[in-house]
């Protein structure tokens, strides 16, 4: 009963305080308010990127496995992958007779970086892939205009082509694709479908991306190093499925008992590890930077308490005198430190989330904050404030009576 008295009574004097002193408070809430919105800034911005770069790996396809001469992130020694053996088709045919669990299994040949043109109209940077039917439902795109390719665009060798959103934009410019004619090294493709737009992933558009029938790209390119695409309807069969994989694989490459496997079975998973590993360092020095800021907010509210302690001495005599125990004054002080503090937490919440937003309108990064990170952000200020508040609260309580009343 005593303790929520004198918190009552704390908070209406710390209130009033704060109120008399102004230029002090504002003075003391703004270094701390300027170290919480240091901080939810960067956590907003981390924490949109996360939330954009899951979004986009699920785009991918989570119930998938691509085999390949090379992991998707080579560490170590890369050159015992470059010495590695293509996969063939004999091996991919092997794997789709054999799997028990696999839905599709399809190759995949990539050329990155071509150009393609039409009319007076020309796009670079465009990542060309040949494959099969099944490489839709393996990897999710969706084909709103047009159609897909076909098992039969590749068994007849056809030139056509289906092409990603931003290639449809740059090309045609609001025009309908479909029917028209593509260029690619000097070659005409007609356009039979265009994907919905899916975004970024690392930086990298997923819709500079041109796909053609598997058979009319060995014709063109001839023999490539490919990869083999494997799905399972259901996610939770992905360990099962790998397992299932690496064991055909082994088999249908002779690799023999206890040689280590010459492939690699990847996952969207290693990606999310690799963007982990990228991002957890600068979210570790960014957030350090916030905490040395709010340190020095801290630092500079125990100095202003110090301060007060001091002009109110007299006032401290009194109330002791009056019958006031220490930890009447402990808790008042105490308020007064951690208040100033949740105020300038708050507003530097509203200026964190505030900057994040304006980041992710003035650029492409994405900025989110959850709920809980921004109530974390006001009770981490006021537990900052009270910390700091601790030591001029107990001089304060410690002060003599006799000797505060006779301070001028």
């Amino acid at each position: 009963m005593s303790l929520r008295i004198d918190l009552v009574e704390g908070g209406r004097i710390a209130l009033r305080t704060l109120g008399v002193n102004r230029l002090r408070t504002v003075l003391t809430l703004t270094a701390v308010g300027i170290g919480v919105a240091t901080l939810l800034a960067i956590v907003g911005i981390i924490q949109g990127l996360n939330g954009a770069f899951a979004r986009q790996l699920a785009s991918l396809g989570t119930a998938t496995l691509n085999i390949a001469r090379r992991p998707y992130v080579i560490q170590g020694d890369w050159w015992k992958y470059r010495n590695r053996k293509q996969l063939t088709l004999a091996q991919m045919h092997g794997l789709a007779q054999q799997s028990q669990l696999a839905t599709a299994v399809v190759p995949e040949v990539n050329e990155d970086g071509r150009d393609l043109s039409s009319l007076d109209q020309s796009v670079s940077g465009v990542d060309l892939v040949g494959t099969l039917a099944d490489f839709q439902k393996i990897w999710g795109y969706e084909v709103p205009h047009g159609r897909f390719l076909t098992d039969a665009d590749s068994d007849a060798e056809r030139q056509v082509m289906v092409i990603g959103a931003d290639i449809a934009d740059q090309l045609f410019h609001g025009r309908d694709p479909l029917g028209q004619s593509v260029r690619l090294d000097n070659r005409p493709y007609r356009v039979v479908g265009v994907l919905a737009k899916k975004g970024q992933i690392l930086g990298q558009s997923m819709d500079l991306i041109a796909l053609i029938p598997f058979n009319t790209f060995l014709a063109v390119y001839g023999k490539r190093d490919f990869q083999i695409d494997v799905a399972v309807d259901d996610a939770d069969q992905l360990d099962r499925l790998e397992d299932e994989v690496t064991g055909i694989m082994r088999r249908v490459r002779s690799v023999p008992p206890g040689q280590p496997d010459d492939f690699s079975v990847n996952r969207t998973q290693q990606l999310a590890d690799t963007y982990r590993q990228l991002t957890g360092a600068l979210y570790g020095v960014a957030v350090g930077v916030g905490l040395i800021t709010l340190l020095v907010g801290g630092i500079g509210i125990m100095n202003i308490m110090l301060v007060s302690v001091r002009e109110r001495t007299r006032e401290i005599g009194i109330r002791r005198a009056l019958g006031a125990r220490r930890r009447t004054i402990v808790v008042q002080f105490l308020l007064e430190a951690s208040l100033v503090s949740a105020v300038g937490g708050a507003i530097g919440t509203a200026l964190g989330l505030g900057a994040a937003k304006v980041v992710s309108l003035v650029t492409s990064l994405a900025a989110a904050v959850q709920p809980l990170t921004i109530l974390g952000g006001i009770l981490f200020a006021a537990a900052v404030g009270l910390v700091f508040g601790i030591w001029p609260a107990a001089r304060a309580a410690k002060l003599d009576p006799v000797e505060a009343l006779r301070y001028e």
